[in-house]
């Protein structure tokens, strides 16, 4: 169960989720392949030890692993009631902010961001907490997300 999941409240119901961007396999991807080639190589050219392309690999799968932990354990959530957000495994970082208490949420892409649609979000709450999120997918859409269930507790309609 995963731990958006895992701490909604009675009544409390997600409403949209995020998840970081596939972006962040790109540079950890290009040293990963550049060092599989290396291991490849070092195969091909019997003078070499096989020792060395099996370490090769290992960098390679090295350079992958960070970026993959970071992409499964990372959770961005808007309920009804509040954004929760938990990013990391080890070390974890929660952030579970009620939505009357966000003054303002912030997106900012650069233009590679926004033809790949990623992007920083920014919250900033009451008091001038402010918590940034790197490479997420649909900034936008997150954005959106918050502001229309803010606008539903600003707004209740009745059914009358």
């Amino acid at each position: 169960m995963s731990y958006v999941d895992s701490n909604l409240m009675n009544g409390e119901v997600v409403m949209h989720r995020a998840k970081l961007h596939k972006i962040l396999f790109v540079w950890p991807g290009i040293v990963a392949l550049v060092a599989f080639i290396l291991g490849l190589w070092i195969l091909i050219h019997p003078q070499y030890k096989a020792m060395y392309a099996g370490f090769s690999f290992l960098v390679g799968i090295t350079f992958l692993l960070s970026p993959y932990v970071q992409y499964v354990t990372s959770e961005y959530a808007v309920t009804n009631k509040r954004v929760i957000v938990k990013v990391g495994m080890i070390r974890r970082q929660t952030l579970e902010t009620l939505l009357q208490k966000i003054e303002a949420i912030s997106v900012d892409q650069s233009v590679m961001g926004r033809m790949l649609n990623y992007g920083i979000i920014t919250i900033i709450g009451t008091g001038g907490t402010r918590e940034s999120f790197m490479n997420i997918a649909d900034p936008l859409g997150f954005r959106r997300a918050v502001q229309e269930q803010t606008d539903a507790l600003e707004n209740p309609q009745s059914d009358k």
